[in-house]
């Protein structure tokens, strides 16, 4: 099974790529995590409709065929580290991939937000997107260490 994480924007800080990178090679070879980011459409005069459009085009192509898209979205469902981890756990069942998709500074298009699998929420904040990086692969990592009995997550 894959995670794999489609971002919106290319350019993030020195820090959240270094912490980023630091999650990604803690996961085990049989839950691989990839990063796939995609170009933020220039904001212009262009309207709030033909750039969403335009970025979930390269969204999806991003997204290989086959795999459950789940959208971060702050509408979506909030779940607590051990309702992550039975999710995890479930889409390691499951086994198909599994798309993460964090949109760029205006969201993810409504249409595609509506079609994804499933909608989740990592906060109530409005946080930076490299923030959201660095957290949705923190948690993830949790997750797995949750399910794995590992010390990384402790009660």
């Amino acid at each position: 099974m894959r995670l794999l994480i489609v971002a919106v924007g290319q350019r993030v800080p020195d820090w959240a790529q270094t912490a980023y990178d630091d999650y990604a090679k803690r996961f085990p070879p049989e839950l691989r995590v990839e990063l796939k980011s995609v170009k933020t459409e220039p904001r212009g005069s262009k309207t709030l409709e033909t750039l969403l459009a335009a970025e979930r085009e390269r969204i999806e192509a991003a997204i290989p065929r086959g795999s459950r898209v789940v959208a971060l979205d702050e509408r979506g469902t909030t779940l607590t580290t051990k309702a992550l981890a039975q999710q995890l756990q479930q889409w390691q069942l499951e086994g198909d991939d599994v798309a993460l998709v964090i949109g760029g500074p205006d969201g993810l298009e409504p249409a595609f937000r509506a079609k994804a699998h499933q909608r989740i929420r990592l906060s109530d904040l409005t946080l930076p997107h490299a923030m959201v990086r660095v957290l949705l692969i923190e948690q993830l990592y949790r997750a797995w260490s949750v399910n794995a009995n590992h010390p990384y997550h402790r009660e």
